[in-house]
């Protein structure tokens, strides 16, 4: 079945979300291994506000964490993409590149080649600058931020995040065009 991608990497399709992908996004939301750098784990209720708030972004601003597939197989891989942060810090409000993907394709330059290929998107849509954010804990979402060329702005104390210590401090990147 062909679908209807937004745009394409070499190897990843990147779309809005469908109802077809609650069940795997779901899945992937309720992993703890996964989702360790996050507050909490996501049940199905909350996947699909994720997938609807997505699709409400899209419609609005022209980009979201996009449903990402892998070309050659159709899996769905997760989401890569951008987003509107708006929560206090002195960056917000902002377009800010984030992703998230099931652990079976970790470790194989997804995450780097579609965050890369989302920051393109960033600049065909005129956007002047993108952040990203992760626990300083998150070594892994660092090095892909260091690796599509975003350079580290400082370490902040995530108002959003007081009841979560674990995920302090978060470190911030940033990418200008």
């Amino acid at each position: 079945m062909d679908q209807p991608y937004l745009f394409t990497s070499q190897r990843l399709g990147f779309r809005t979300w469908h109802p077809t992908d609650l069940e795997l996004f779901a899945e992937m939301n309720a992993d703890r291994e996964t989702m360790q750098f996050f507050q909490k784990a996501l049940n199905q209720t909350e996947s699909q506000a994720m997938m609807d708030r997505m699709n409400k972004l899209y419609q609005d601003r022209g980009y979201c964490y996009f449903a990402v597939e892998i070309l050659e197989t159709s899996e769905f891989l997760g989401m890569i993409g951008l987003g509107w942060k708006t929560f206090e810090a002195t960056f917000t409000p902002c377009v800010d590149i984030g992703w998230r993907i099931s652990k079976n394709f970790w470790n194989k330059g997804y995450t780097t080649e579609g965050a890369t290929r989302c920051l393109e998107y960033a600049k065909e849509l005129g956007i002047k600058e993108v952040f990203s954010l992760a626990s300083a804990k998150n070594l892994a979402s660092l090095r892909v931020m260091q690796k599509i060329g975003m350079n580290y702005a400082y370490d902040f104390e995530h108002l959003d995040l007081v009841e979560h210590p674990r995920l302090q401090p978060c470190s911030l990147y940033k990418i200008a065009f």
